[in-house]
């Protein structure tokens, strides 16, 4: 087991202990809601009359011994500035409590990885992670980042090369195309040895026929000299 699996088996047991704590005050804190609004009811219901009666004593005090003296423009302009605050006053109610039940509900993610960090740190402090183990994982971050950028730059380097390439190619079949290269010069078939020349094979031809012309002249010859020579002997 590493450090760094001992940092998450620490970040993971504050995780759960965490949720246990919040599963755990969750019932105490929904009765103590519960209570708050109860005892809430109960103080409005028992100072609502009292609150009333006393409102309505100083109104009838107010138009009793203060109006009389108070001239009617002065009057009218305090009733229209006190409902112009109750309307002010539901204007910002209205407007602020939606905002702060966001508010409560974006901070307690917030507050919960805060717990979570804290725990971590906690744990750092008590020696289960070293500062061997924080300067080891920066150096591994600076690997990555060194290797991540090696990498980025070979295949910059690639791509440029490539297409380098592709344009001395383009560059090369426009300057000295197919069709501008001559074909080359047609050569004699090498004959063998053995293979007689064409003129050598003519003549012999020539010569065989020369020979049979003979042959056939040479049997019609002798038939006119056997006559010749019979009569000579008679």
């Amino acid at each position: 087991m590493t450090r760094m699996d001992s940092v998450r088996a620490a970040t993971d047991s504050a995780k759960e202990g965490v949720l246990h704590a919040a599963d755990a005050v969750a019932p105490y804190a929904c009765t103590a809601r519960d209570q708050a609004a109860h005892y809430a009811h109960e103080a409005r219901v028992r100072l609502a009359p009292k609150v009333s009666g006393a409102a309505r004593q100083a109104r009838a005090r107010y138009a009793a011994h203060v109006a009389p003296h108070v001239p009617p423009g002065v009057d009218e302009a305090a009733h229209r500035a006190a409902a112009r605050t109750r309307s002010v006053a539901h204007q910002v109610a209205d407007y602020t409590a939606p905002r702060v039940e966001q508010a409560v509900a974006v901070t307690t993610p917030v507050l919960e990885e805060a717990g979570s960090r804290s725990t971590a740190a906690w744990a750092a402090l008590r020696g289960q992670v070293t500062p061997d183990d924080v300067r080891k994982l920066v150096r591994r971050q600076e690997r990555r980042a060194r290797a991540g950028r090696f990498v980025k730059g070979l295949a910059v380097v690639g791509v440029l090369l490539g297409g380098a390439f592709v344009a001395w190619r383009w560059w090369d079949r426009q300057t000295d195309p197919d069709w501008l290269v001559e074909p080359p010069a047609p050569t004699d078939v090498d004959e063998g040895p053995g293979a007689p020349a064409a003129p050598e094979v003519l003549a012999e031809a020539e010569v065989e026929e020369e020979l049979e012309v003979e042959r056939e002249a040479e049997p019609g010859t002798d038939a006119g000299a056997e006559p010749g020579k019979r009569g000579d002997r008679s």
